[in-house]
């Protein structure tokens, strides 16, 4: 018989199953509140798209250079500067097809096979399935109510002492919790990775989504006086940033994201890029180039966010569902439900089927205790939050 790669044996996303589902009751009628995947209910900037449709008439749509067009980059180096404070030399930033390739290239190009990645739990389950398909070794931290969502640096230089740990990867603000890392934890484990001499993969996908405070950067624990660029020869940080115009900038399906990384890696990744990618899509580098300036429309939407957080924060409670992680960035709330259920996957299956809510189940995110939770993402239109809360409270369980 002819066999199959152990590769290609791992979990389904089961937020895409829901999705999946969903549109298929959707297209035999069904009235679906949608609040399974972190997508904007919006399109891109108005800005966005006139750049687009300015491309389609007037300029070729083909191949860029591997490493992506430098406008775009440069127009990155930038935000960094007036966003964080922070001088970065564009020819470190990489762009690439969503932040998913930025994964997949961070750890071919400084991992091998066997090596242990620490990431926490609950955590963003492609973190966990793309190592598995690499032959990774993925290290989970627990977090949760004990630890405010956030894995302290205790835990973490102990699971690295104990498994080996050759990198930390870490999201703030983070899915499915929406916890946004305070700056002083954040430095410290930035420290820690420099301490141990392992890799610092630094999710910032959710940047820009906060409610009370802005995200910090990795980047801005490499920067001292005598350190004016993460250029600098004299510096060599085993740092990664991985971010996304998905999120903040509502452009889910133009898959278009992007690295920041140190110099010694720019021409591996360069070419791992070439051959697994050629380049991200040219269009979405064109329009994305311009997202820096549609601020006001985007700091609008922002704001749609926030009103739907407290929307279904508050409705959550009405319903009975009173503990869930501090939703501080990002556009999720993930709920405890196990005062209705020990099994959130049938619960998530039940709130769909009969109450046309479509929900993530918690072992999306967390295999050993995501039993008893639920992700819901707010980043749908208000009409969905507020007919989900109202279903909510109506629904008997």
């Amino acid at each position: 018989m002819i066999s199959l790669s152990q590769r290609g044996k791992i979990e389904a996303f089961l937020a895409m199953d829901v999705m999946r589902e969903a549109g298929e009751l959707e297209r035999k009628g069904a009235s679906i509140c949608h609040m399974e995947v972190g997508q904007p209910g919006t399109p891109a900037p108005l800005l966005v798209r006139e750049r687009a449709k300015q491309a389609l008439d007037e300029e070729l749509i083909g191949y860029t250079e591997a490493l992506g067009q430098l406008p775009l980059r440069e127009r990155i180096a930038l935000h960094y500067k007036e966003t964080y404070g922070v001088s970065i030399d564009a020819n470190q930033v990489i762009i690439t097809t969503g932040s998913s390739a930025g994964f997949l290239l961070s750890f071919l190009a400084t991992l091998d096979a066997g090596d242990h990645v620490l990431i926490t739990r609950p955590g963003y389950p492609c973190y966990r399935e793309i190592l598995k398909a690499l032959d990774l070794i993925p290290v989970e931290v627990p977090v949760g109510f004990h630890n405010e969502w956030m894995p302290t640096v205790g835990e973490i230089s102990e699971a690295i002492e104990q498994h080996d740990v050759k990198a930390i990867l870490l999201a703030s603000p983070a899915n499915p919790t929406g916890v946004v890392f305070d700056r002083s934890r954040l430095g410290s484990l930035v420290d820690l990775a420099k301490e141990k001499g392992i890799w610092f993969f630094s999710d910032e996908i959710y940047h820009g989504l906060t409610y009370k405070r802005p995200a910090d950067t990795a980047l801005s624990f490499l920067q001292s006086p005598d350190l004016q660029s993460f250029a600098c020869e004299a510096s060599e940080p085993q740092v990664i940033i991985l971010n996304s115009f998905s999120k903040y900038y509502s452009m889910t399906g133009w898959r278009i994201g992007w690295m920041v990384v140190p110099k010694s890696l720019v021409r591996r990744m360069e070419k791992l890029n070439q051959h697994l990618f050629i380049s991200a899509p040219a269009l979405s580098q064109i329009a994305a180039t311009v997202a820096f300036d549609a601020l006001g429309e985007l700091e609008g939407l922002k704001n749609q966010y926030s009103k739907n957080r407290e929307i279904l924060t508050n409705g959550l409670i009405e319903a009975g569902f009173e503990r869930f992680a501090p939703p501080g960035g990002a556009f999720y709330v993930y709920v405890d439900v196990s005062a209705f259920t020990d099994d959130s996957l049938e619960f998530s299956k039940h709130l769909l089927r009969t109450h046309g809510i479509a929900a993530s189940s918690g072992l999306d995110f967390d295999r050993v205790d995501g039993n008893h939770m639920l992700r819901f993402s707010y980043a749908g239109t208000e009409r969905d939050v507020v007919e989900a809360v109202k279903r909510l409270k109506d629904a008997k369980f």
